[in-house]
């Protein structure tokens, strides 16, 4: 077992990670911490938290630019907590504010033990970026939160990296779009982050013409862009794959078939729920032995008797 000393911090794990030549770093979204216990277990060694799964586990609202600092630094605190050798990747929206309230956002993202986060170019009033009509800020200003985020990282003590995300695809097409992702890295950003991209010969062309840059693709079934294999994003050229909605679909599709079950029969019979789901069986995924451990080492005896 390493010593506390010796164990690598999230942000260090993940520069390894994008230093690798042949890896392709796969995100699985998760928004709680049910989800992302579950995505540990699997043996992810990235997270992605996002902000669309946030807002409606959290608030039970649309990704309409309504979720604050407080709500997603929370989020995204507790997630990193649970495994803090596990990189997760946070949406940050637009930082919340102008450059002040972004370097704020990173300063408490930090803190929370955010290995990095993404920072876009929308308008305060933002929406989802697989949304129709999205408005998007002058490059200064898009600037200005970048130079930001890395002047209060040069700042405090710690570290995470920057990923500077543009909408401006849609709206001003791929030049423009293109032109902020290389002004936004010499800015300081670490890794480019195109969002809405149009078609496999767009996401080739986008890492190419950022190269070195690691560039992160946001995988969205039934969005506006390609649904992408892991496999196809690394042909691609991409070092990231985002899945922002991989929980999300089967939560919705499952519970509402149980709801509307229980709804139907008022009581479903017990072959309807599977073994697996048991109180303990899910207890386990969120760390149930980790406790009686704890307990145990400390000499505690709350647990002597099983559970």
């Amino acid at each position: 077992m390493t010593n506390q000393a010796e164990q690598q911090t999230a942000v260090a794990a993940l520069r390894a990670q994008l230093a690798d030549p042949e890896k392709i770093i796969v995100c699985p979204g998760v928004y709680d911490g049910f989800t992302a216990r579950m995505a540990l277990k699997a043996g992810f060694d990235c997270l992605y938290m996002t902000g669309a799964g946030t807002t409606i586990s959290r608030l039970g609202m649309p990704d309409l630019g309504i979720a604050t600092l407080n709500d997603m630094r929370d989020t995204a605190s507790m997630i990193a907590s649970l495994d803090q050798s596990v990189p997760l990747i946070a949406d940050a929206d637009t930082g919340y504010g102008g450059p002040v309230m972004v370097g704020r956002t990173v300063a408490q993202y930090m803190q929370a033990g955010v290995a990095a986060l993404h920072l876009e170019d929308q308008v305060q009033s933002k929406r989802c970026g697989h949304l129709l009509n999205k408005q998007i800020v002058s490059e200064d200003e898009f600037l200005s939160r970048i130079r930001a985020a890395v002047l209060v990282r040069k700042q405090r003590v710690g570290d995470i990296l920057i990923i500077a995300r543009t909408d401006a695809l849609q709206s001003e097409g791929y030049e423009v779009a293109r032109d902020r992702l290389k002004a936004a890295i010499a800015a300081g950003a670490d890794i480019a982050f195109l969002e809405g991209i149009k078609s496999k010969e767009q996401a080739k062309q986008i890492c190419l013409d950022l190269a070195p840059t690691p560039v992160m693709y946001n995988n969205v079934p039934g969005g506006v862009s390609p649904d992408l294999s892991v496999q196809e994003a690394k042909q691609l050229g991409f070092k990231l794959i985002i899945y922002p909605g991989l929980c999300l679909e089967p939560v919705y599709e499952a519970v509402t078939k149980a709801m509307q079950t229980l709804k139907e029969v008022e009581a479903p019979p017990r072959s309807d729920f599977n073994s697996s789901g048991s109180p303990k069986a899910l207890f386990e995924v969120v760390g149930l032995h980790e406790c009686i451990r704890l307990d145990k080492a400390a000499g505690g005896a709350s647990y002597n008797g099983g559970v």
